[in-house]
């Protein structure tokens, strides 16, 4: 029969080594459920051109490259900055909207707006967003979407929603050449 020896040492180090497991999965357990959170922040103009302002219920759906959103039913009552009776969406306006929201997993890339066709003036003819991402103890991440639209039923494109995308294509993610040239040539909207 033979008897191993345990040193007091070795046992204070396999009680410090449980003990370190121990408060790090009541670590994992306790901050499992606490997504980080991003500040979105939306600066948006609207065309000059007569008639280009609306009263209308503006969403948008905002989503990385790949495809997970979010989703903003009312952009005024989500994070209108510009006080109290501002009456957003008119003529030349910037307007800038910002609001927290469950961090993607990748940058923002692809924006859709949506009128609800509400309202005096439901036409909207939008310039751009541009649209900025902060996150605590992350660098800022910025994406400028060219819309130069009409969201409405009266003006040609005819439809009441906007969708650009401004999201890396490359040949890993199975593009082909010539559709990155085409994208390129013809800065596509999609």
């Amino acid at each position: 029969m033979s008897y191993t020896f345990i040193s007091p040492t070795m046992a204070r180090c396999d009680v410090l080594l449980l003990s370190l497991l121990l408060i790090a999965a009541v670590s994992v357990v306790a901050f499992a459920d606490r997504e980080v959170d991003c500040v979105y922040t939306f600066y948006l103009k609207t065309g000059s051109l007569d008639g280009a302002g609306t009263d209308s219920i503006i969403s948008a759906n905002i989503s990385d490259k790949a495809g997970q959103e979010i989703v903003i039913k009312n952009l005024v009552t989500w994070g209108g900055l510009m006080g109290q009776g501002y009456d957003y969406f008119e003529n030349g306006n910037v307007d800038i909207f910002s609001g927290k929201e469950r961090c993607l997993p990748s940058p923002v890339c692809s924006l859709s707006l949506t009128s609800d066709n509400s309202g005096h003036k439901p036409a909207w003819y939008v310039e751009y967003v541009e649209f900025t991402t902060s996150k605590v103890r992350a660098d800022s991440t910025y994406q400028y979407f060219n819309v130069s639209q009409w969201l409405s039923t009266d003006f040609p494109p005819y439809n009441l929603t906007a969708v650009r995308k401004n999201c890396p294509v490359s040949l890993s993610e199975g593009g082909s050449l010539g559709e990155l040239f085409y994208v390129f040539v013809n800065c596509e909207r999609v």
